[in-house]
């Protein structure tokens, strides 16, 4: 090889050899995503809560049966997964198949193979704050899983259940009221627990528990079916079960994700699907999707999260935003109750006990929403009717501006409840959409004794 050849060998081989590093320092931060997506440099972990029990309210399970599908295909190994659900609707005597739960009309099992965590009695406050925490001294029975979670880790929190302003319920015991799970949060991140919190919480006024409460400073993320003043909504609702198989912003969100490529969709996309798909509907069945926290979470891609389907990702479709995967009315997560004893009763046949039995929970159902609603009003009357300045509506249900939280002495708010619940009886999930009237009442300066002595009195 002579000296010319030699010279042009060499600067082909230096093209080649400075074109490959050029390709590869545009692969590395490729590869470097695709290693974060990975959850290369941290576990990703899902807290999956069914916060009800009873057969009308099949769906809350149901929803959260089906997030465990989506987690699990998504990569979650099961000893990062966790779930709470009272588990009394697989094998509910009113299932027309028994052993199996389903999210849509004819749609798959997605009961099988979800780890019951904390189950019947478990499935209670002080363990939900104690398994987020990560103390396992704190818990007795149950599985014993707790979100034992490092710096680096991830952790998706999903939540269905009834609400009401301030708090979500529990099938067991105490409500899990806003202020104590923002500081069960807090605490978690000042101990370096996480390194980015997702949450999609369904619940009528489920922007309540975030409102005013959940700064932009704790790498917390959260999107909610509702914002602060209105209910969400129950779907698929018409079927042989004889109750709502799921929630729209609930089934919105799995639906999408059971079709879409989590590696390419981030949670800012989902979140604006779920919300174009909740608040198409004009027959006054729709629910505002609300975002809070740390919104710059929202460019994060779901795989981070809730992981990705490979058999999704082989053949992922961008679906109708305002499609649902079988036919479907929508209700009140209130009202659902009502619908599911309607139904009982049109299909009871006529002159038996079951048609007697069902005409006579629909009518009682009936009876104490007028009740609690007399109560209320008397109550407010009594501490505010001979006052100027007042009207009881206002009472009732005022809000206060946006950005603010729902009352400023929390404890107060939880204290007049259980005044009204020991005076007048426990609050129906119905009911508890007065919690916003109790707050009202601490922030107007009501005291203790004022507030006793007018539930005595009305009551």
């Amino acid at each position: 090889m002579n000296h010319k050849t030699t010279c042009w060998v060499a600067l082909i081989l230096s093209m080649c050899l400075s074109s490959t590093i050029t390709t590869l320092e545009g692969v590395r931060p490729i590869m470097r995503n695709i290693q974060q997506q990975k959850g290369a440099n941290g576990n990703r972990w899902g807290v999956l809560v069914a916060g009800s029990n009873g057969y009308e309210n099949y769906r809350h399970q149901a929803d959260v049966c089906h997030a465990y599908q989506v987690l699990k295909k998504g990569g979650l190994k099961d000893e990062n997964i966790i779930v709470f659900m009272y588990d009394d609707i697989a094998n509910n005597t009113q299932n027309p198949k028994p052993g199996t739960i389903i999210n849509k009309p004819n749609g798959p099992d997605v009961y099988k193979g979800v780890p019951k965590d904390y189950s019947g009695e478990h499935t209670n406050a002080k363990k939900f704050y104690a398994v987020l925490s990560g103390n396992r001294s704190a818990i007795t029975g149950g599985t014993g899983k707790v979100v034992d979670s490092g710096p680096n880790d991830t952790i998706f929190i999903y939540y269905a259940d009834h609400g009401a302003p301030g708090f979500v319920t529990m099938p067991v015991g105490e409500n899990v009221f806003a202020n104590d799970f923002i500081d069960v949060l807090k605490k978690k991140h000042a101990a370096k627990g996480y390194k980015k919190i997702v949450i999609y919480l369904e619940a009528c006024e489920s922007g309540s528990m975030f409102e005013g409460i959940l700064t932009n400073n704790l790498n917390i993320y959260a999107t909610t079916a509702s914002n602060s003043t209105d209910p969400s909504f129950a779907a698929y609702c018409d079927n042989e079960y004889d109750t709502c198989l799921g929630d729209v912003f609930s089934v919105s969100w799995l639906e999408d994700s059971d079709k879409t490529d989590g590696r390419k969709e981030t949670l800012k996309r989902q979140y604006e699907r779920v919300r174009e798909r909740t608040l198409h509907w004009d027959d006054g069945s729709s629910s505002e999707v609300m975002q809070y926290g740390d919104k710059m979470i929202s460019n994060d891609f779901l795989v981070n999260y809730i992981g990705a389907n490979p058999a999704t990702n082989k053949n992922s479709k961008t679906n109708n935003a305002y499609f649902f995967d079988a036919p479907t009315i929508f209700v009140s997560q209130r009202d659902a109750t009502i619908l599911h004893l309607r139904h009982k009763l049109s299909i009871a046949p006529e002159g038996t006990s079951e048609k007697s039995e069902a005409e006579k929970r629909l009518l009682l159902e009936i009876a104490e929403r007028e009740q609690v609603d007399n109560y209320i009003k008397r109550i407010v009357n009594l501490l505010f009717g001979e006052k100027s300045g007042y009207e009881v509506a206002s009472v009732i249900s005022s809000v206060r501006p946006s950005g603010q939280p729902l009352v400023d002495d929390w404890d107060c708010f939880k204290n007049y409840m259980k005044i009204y619940e020991t005076h007048c009886g426990t609050l129906s999930t119905y009911g508890k959409k007065y919690s916003r009237t109790f707050a009202n009442i601490c922030n107007a300066g009501i005291s203790e004794e004022q507030m006793i002595v007018a539930s005595a009195k009305a009551c």
